[in-house]
């Protein structure tokens, strides 16, 4: 009886062991790689925009033209800006002032850059304001086709860089250009007369800054001739005559002086 019972015992073992080795078989076998499903092509033809335009559909690829365009255009503001305008004398003649007295940083290149730019304004308002009478006004209203706005617009501007362009550097560039000797300002194409005004302002700017220039040489001579002779050479000269010049141009009310010489030379 007792060998009977020992005996089931050992047969449920050995199938409790069998049933364990064949799960453990079953779980080791890799299972097979799940591949993935192969791309659907679209049947209908690929249709590519930029920027939300369409380029089957002419409307709006001229309206992106035109918005590229308007960018380009704002983009070079700063340049016609420099070209066309008093702002090229005004900048320079503020930068001599600068050096000339001897403050590197003062006033900073902020503050210059933004008084060059309101007498800028200043100076040309009379022009813009006729370039938005006859042109930029009529043509939002509608009167006037691009080209005719374009036509009414750089006439002031015309005016404006003739009367302050010397003869010799228009000569200059009329040379350079090979054109025929014109009789008239009409035959003056813009592309000449624009760099001929850029550097004839040049010139003034520089007449201008020696002429600012020569007091304060002198006082820095005069600061120099003193230090030596006291035998003091190897003291900066700078230093001391910097509060000189300083106290000069504060004496002698020097923003109001210049910058009145200089809206007047308009």
């Amino acid at each position: 009886m007792r060998f009977h019972r020992l005996a089931c015992r050992i047969m449920i073992l050995l199938a409790t062991a069998g049933i364990l080795l064949a799960a453990a078989h079953a779980g080791a076998q890799p299972t097979p790689p799940v591949r993935p499903a192969p791309p659907m092509l679209p049947s209908a033809p690929l249709t590519l925009s930029v920027g939300g335009l369409n380029p089957s559909n002419p409307q709006q690829l001229s309206v992106g033209i035109q918005l590229l365009v308007l960018l380009t255009v704002l983009s070079l503001v700063p340049a016609v800006l420099m070209m066309v305008t008093s702002f090229v004398r005004i900048v320079v003649v503020l930068g001599f002032i600068r050096r000339a007295i001897g403050t590197v940083e003062v006033p900073p290149n902020q503050v210059l850059l933004g008084l060059a730019l309101f007498l800028t304004f200043f100076v040309m308002a009379p022009t813009l304001t006729q370039v938005n009478d006859k042109a930029l006004q009529p043509y939002l209203a509608g009167a006037l086709t691009p080209q005719e706005a374009y036509n009414a617009g750089i006439a002031p501007v015309r005016e404006f860089l003739f009367a302050h362009c010397r003869k010799s550097d228009l000569a200059l560039f009329v040379r350079l250009a090979r054109l025929e000797r014109p009789q008239s300002k009409e035959d003056i194409p813009s592309h000449v007369l624009i760099p001929a005004f850029m550097i004839s302002e040049l010139k003034t700017a520089f007449i201008i800054g020696f002429v600012i220039y020569v007091p304060f040489l002198v006082i820095d001579m005069v600061v120099a001739s003193v230090l030596l002779a006291m035998g003091m050479w190897m003291f900066p000269p700078t230093v001391v005559a910097l509060p000189f010049k300083v106290l000069l141009f504060v004496l002698v009310d020097g923003w109001n002086l210049v910058i009145g010489s200089l809206m007047r030379s308009f």
